[in-house]
C-alpha cells in the first residue's frame, strides 16, 4: 500500500457526496419545465455549470462536463496506475470531441452516428476539456479533413478506424475504447465486453451496418472470432464469452436489445458500489466511484 493509493481512495469515497442519488433524480425528472429543472440543479453540486436560460444540449454538456472535471480531479490524486485506469474509463468524452469534430467538417445530418452518442447534438458548443485524461485529442483537435482524421486516429493509440465516415470512426474508436479498457482495468473487463457485445450487436443486427475489417478483428479479441462471425443475432449471442454473454440472456430478439443498455448500466452501478466497499487501498475503490 502507498501514499498515493491512500490518498486516492480517500478521495475517491469523498466524491459518494457529489451524486445526486436516486431522490436527486426523482426531483430533476419531476420538474414541470426545463428552468425548474436547471433550478434544482442549481442548488447541487452540478451548479457550478449549469446556469438558469441554457438550452436542453447546453444543459447537457454542463452535467457531462461537471463529471468530467470530477473525474479530472480525482485522476490527479492517484498513483499512475490509477490515473490510467480513469483515463480508459472516460475514454468517451474523448470519442465525443471527435466525432463533433468530425461532423464540423461538412453540413451532414448533425445527429449523433449510432446509439451510442450523445442524444441532444451539442451544434458549436465547446470540446471537452479532456487535460490529463486526453490521449490523442491535442493531435485530432488540429486535423482539418475526416482523411486527416483517420490518420491521426491511426498514429494514436485509438489506431485506423478502416474507415473516416463519421459511423466507422465512432464505432472503431469505441472498440478500440473497450479493448483499452479490459487491458487497463481488470476490474471493469466484464462491463467492457458486454458493452462491445451490444455495440457490435446493434451495429451489424439492428442497423445492419458492416464493420471495417480493422474493426471486426479488433472486436473478436474480446468477443471470439466466432461470434464477430455470426450470420444471425442467434448465432452472435450463443458464441459470446460468458463476460459478455450474461447481458444477453434473454433477449431473444436484436430490436430489443434497448433491454440490455438497460440492464448494463444497472450491472456497472451494482457492481461499482460494491468496489467502492472494497476496505483496501488500490484501485477497486477508485473504479467503484468512476462507476
Amino acid at each position: 500500500m502507498g501514499a498515493g493509493w491512500v490518498a486516492g481512495v480517500t478521495r475517491a469515497r469523498a466524491l459518494r457526496t457529489r451524486c445526486l442519488g436516486a431522490e436527486g433524480i426523482r426531483g430533476v425528472a419531476a420538474s414541470h419545465t426545463l428552468e425548474d429543472a436547471l433550478r434544482y440543479l442549481a442548488a447541487t453540486p452540478y451548479r457550478h455549470d449549469v446556469s438558469p436560460g441554457a438550452t436542453p444540449a447546453e444543459a447537457q454538456r454542463a452535467v457531462s462536463a461537471t463529471l468530467l472535471w470530477h473525474l479530472r480531479v480525482l485522476a490527479g490524486w492517484q498513483p499512475a496506475t490509477g490515473a490510467d485506469a480513469i483515463r480508459a474509463l472516460a475514454a468517451g468524452f474523448e470519442i465525443s470531441n471527435a466525432q463533433h469534430h468530425l461532423r464540423s467538417f461538412s453540413a451532414e445530418d448533425p445527429r449523433p452516428a449510432q446509439a451510442d452518442a450523445p442524444a441532444l447534438d451539442t451544434g458549436r458548443l465547446p470540446p471537452y476539456r479532456l487535460g490529463a485524461l486526453g490521449t490523442a485529442w491535442t493531435r485530432l483537435a488540429h486535423t482539418r479533413t475526416p482523411s486527416e482524421l483517420r490518420a491521426a486516429l491511426a498514429a494514436s493509440v485509438w489506431g485506423d478506424p478502416g474507415d473516416d465516415s463519421p459511423a466507422a470512426v465512432a464505432t472503431g474508436m469505441r472498440i478500440a475504447a473497450a479493448l483499452r479498457l479490459a487491458t487497463a482495468v481488470p476490474d471493469a473487463a466484464r462491463w467492457a465486453a458486454a458493452r462491445l457485445a451490444l455495440l457490435f450487436g446493434r451495429e451489424v443486427f439492428v442497423v445492419g451496418r458492416r464493420l471495417p475489417d480493422v474493426s471486426v478483428r479488433r472486436a473478436a479479441r474480446l468477443l471470439g472470432p466466432r461470434a464477430v462471425g455470426a450470420g444471425s443475432y442467434a448465432d452472435f449471442r450463443q458464441a459470446l464469452p460468458a463476460t459478455a454473454r450474461w447481458l444477453l440472456e434473454d433477449i431473444d430478439e436484436a430490436v430489443d436489445l434497448w433491454r440490455a443498455e438497460a440492464r448494463w448500466w444497472d450491472a456497472v452501478e451494482r457492481d461499482g458500489r460494491e468496489l467502492l466497499r472494497q476496505s483496501h487501498f488500490g484501485p477497486q475503490p477508485v473504479v467503484g466511484a468512476v462507476a
